[in-house]
């Protein structure tokens, strides 16, 4: 089975590209999430030219905007590092998502020192030249720097969407695009939604009502807008609940009372954080097995990605 297409800085795959030779080597990108991701690395400052080893850079602020200059001397490697992000992009079309390496000019994500020309720093929101081009060319794509995956929360929601995004991608997208097709992936993603953001999800199910009203392609176009905002949002153990709550709704005639009992019990023990998510979660699962109920099948909201990834043992 081919594992799903994302991209990755190239050091985290524990090659030796940095400027100094050395690399920043991820176990948990190349011992847990290569089982499910087939990994697309990309060094842009190599791949630029710059050569390893080479002289550290700098984002230095410009009256043209940031320059990626070398930290010791003025030498300006912006135009060589331009060429090679136009050249790459329209190459990333398919990936589902990206792991970043952070604090780096090229690839940091998000609070990037910003330097002067006497080498001081003015601020620390830059953003890498590459990591800007990729979020600009492809907001959709979820995007995420390797540290920050080291937060439970940050990690769930990640891995979480490049499940969601790889869906629209291959069920949706493109030559796939019908009526059929998007009321489908609304109806399996339809809880998980629900948990991320309520206010959206209350916006997405009238949008869907008369997909009559206007062509096609600009409805998916917003819908998936929208639908990949909301999901960027984690998810509060209240909301959870709040989803969890609406499931049993659909299985509270095939359930026992004990079993009903139980599940409730450790609803609220998650909600109080005395049990994990995966707790209750495992029990609405197997009430659903138990008396499998045909709209809460395909719910990916009870299996978002693989269970062995172990992701709500730690939420």
């Amino acid at each position: 089975m081919t594992g799903i297409p994302v991209g990755i800085s190239t050091c985290l795959l524990g090659k030796e590209v940095r400027h100094d030779g050395g690399h920043k080597h991820s176990r948990f990108c190349t011992q847990v999430l290569s089982r499910h991701f087939d990994f697309r690395s990309i060094c842009p400052e190599l791949e630029a030219g710059l050569g390893v080893p080479r002289p550290a850079i700098h984002l230095r602020e410009n009256t043209d905007g940031l320059r990626l200059i070398e930290t010791r001397g003025t030498a300006d490697h912006t135009d060589a590092m331009q060429g090679f992000i136009d050249e790459v992009m329209p190459t990333l079309a398919d990936l589902r998502g990206y792991i970043l390496m952070a604090k780096s000019p090229s690839c940091g994500m998000e609070r990037i020192k910003v330097h002067n020309d006497n080498g001081n720093v003015i601020r620390r929101d830059g953003r890498g030249l590459f990591a800007e081009a990729l979020m600009r060319h492809y907001p959709l794509m979820p995007v995420e720097e390797e540290g920050r995956l080291n937060d439970d929360r940050l990690r769930e929601n990640f891995i979480e969407r490049v499940f969601a995004y790889d869906d629209w991608l291959q069920n949706v997208a493109g030559e796939n695009l019908t009526a059929r097709a998007l009321i489908g992936f609304h109806t399996r993603h339809k809880f998980q939604l629900l948990a991320h953001s309520e206010k959206i999800y209350r916006q997405l199910g009238p949008m869907l009502g008369n997909l009559k009203s206007e062509p096609l392609t600009d409805i998916a176009e917003r819908y998936i807008a929208s639908f990949m905002e909301a999901m960027t949002q984690r998810v509060s153990r209240g909301s959870h609940v709040n989803a969890m709550q609406h499931l049993m709704g659909y299985l509270r005639d095939s359930m026992v009372d004990e079993d009903r009992k139980v599940l409730v019990e450790q609803i609220e023990a998650y909600h109080r954080g005395e049990v994990p998510l995966v707790v209750p979660m495992t029990l609405l699962r197997m009430a659903q097995r138990r008396e499998p109920v045909d709209y809460l099948h395909s719910q990916q909201y009870l299996t978002p990605y693989p269970d062995e990834l172990g992701l709500r043992n730690r939420v």
